[in-house]
């Protein structure tokens, strides 16, 4: 039986199911979701490219500024708790990064939570020590250090609402095909509004990621000191609901193509939203965070020296500079202003980080 199928017997038993219980089903049902089946999703022969697939020295940027957390911290045990890894290759980087320190390497527990076999199986083929596996960050208590994601709450399950005379969800129904219906907002779906203070104006549609607020709760619970650090595509509140978004922000990637169909190729491509990391921060600082920064990823490269990079590259591999700058030059550029960076704090005393030195047109309101 098909995704699909099981899909459509869920809805004839049970009635229509809400647009986040689809989503949900899409990507992560047990091996036929997209994140959990074997079928490739990142690089030439998946449906995307991430920022560690184009070079090393994303993840040696992160590491620098690991490393600085560390001292901060004051050079004692360190957690570094990475999110949804992938295929592993930015936690590789990282660590090969921070092995140049012995102190730190040597007092430091890397974990990685992961949820789908497929990709842990990646992971396990290109690191072989220093990592410990878990299902969830609830399986670790009393962090000191800096927890991190990458390209991880936009594949967050996410509900669909409409504003009309009040607010309206979306919710699939099958009829020869997969339809939407609305039904009455949720309590909650409408006081995620209310609580960050957006008024949407009758006719927009939007996304709300309610699993972003369990899983930010759930990273204060576990951590006791230490770092946030979130890496993503989206905006503030502010950009995320001008008039011009009035038809939200989900996107699907098959193949390298964009196309706006969820109901296509269920569980074959993945299924995305823009963040909305005012609520991040605003979630994060009622739980017991506080606000390091907020930036965009071209300035935060910057700060922990991606320019110094670059000159030590053309003094020492001329004949390598160009192909290895070009990569340099996406992360930069390309992706610069999209991919957008949010650190947030527990229990320190610091005034600033590196990453966040430079500041960007960027702010949380």
């Amino acid at each position: 039986m098909s995704l699909s199928e099981i899909i459509k017997e869920k809805i004839r038993e049970y009635g229509p199911i809400s647009f986040r219980d689809f989503m949900e089903m899409a990507l992560y049902y047990p091996r036929f979701g997209y994140y959990t089946s074997s079928r490739e999703k990142i690089g030439k022969r998946g449906d995307y490219y991430t920022s560690p697939n184009l070079t090393p020295v994303f993840g040696e940027i992160i590491g620098r500024q690991l490393e600085e957390m560390w001292r901060i911290l004051g050079w004692k045990e360190f957690t570094v708790v990475e999110m949804g890894a992938g295929m592993g290759l930015l936690s590789c980087d990282v660590l090969t990064y921070l092995k140049k320190n012995e102190e730190l390497y040597e007092n430091l527990n890397f974990c990685i939570i992961e949820k789908s076999p497929a990709m842990r199986e990646e992971q396990k083929k290109r690191l072989k020590e220093k990592v410990t596996w878990h299902d969830s960050i609830e399986e670790l208590r009393g962090i000191r250090g800096c927890i991190y994601s990458n390209e991880l709450v936009d594949a967050f399950p996410v509900h669909l609402v409409v504003m009309e005379k009040e607010l309206m969800e979306v919710f699939v129904d099958y009829e020869n095909g997969f339809i939407e219906i609305l039904k009455t907002a949720s309590c909650e779906l409408k006081n995620y509004f209310d609580e960050l203070g957006v008024v949407l104006p009758e006719g927009y549609r939007t996304e709300v990621n309610l699993d972003a607020i369990k899983w930010i709760k759930e990273i204060v619970a576990s951590l006791n000191v230490g770092f946030v650090i979130t890496i993503d595509y989206g905006y503030p509140s502010f950009e995320l609901y001008q008039e011009y978004r009035n038809r939200g922000t989900l996107m699907c990637y098959y193949k390298h193509t964009t196309n706006e169909t969820p109901f296509e190729h269920i569980g074959e491509q993945d299924i995305t939203t823009h963040v909305n990391f005012s609520a991040l921060e605003y979630w994060g600082r009622e739980n017991g965070l506080e606000l390091c920064g907020f930036t965009d990823q071209s300035h935060f490269l910057i700060g922990l020296g991606i320019e110094e990079y670059l000159k030590k590259l053309q003094e020492n591999e001329p004949e390598n500079y160009l192909k290895k700058m070009l990569p340099v030059k996406t992360l930069m550029m390309e992706m610069g202003d999209t991919f957008k960076i949010l650190i947030q704090k527990k229990g320190v005393d610091c005034s600033e980080l590196s990453g966040l030195k430079y500041r960007s047109r960027w702010e949380i309101k």
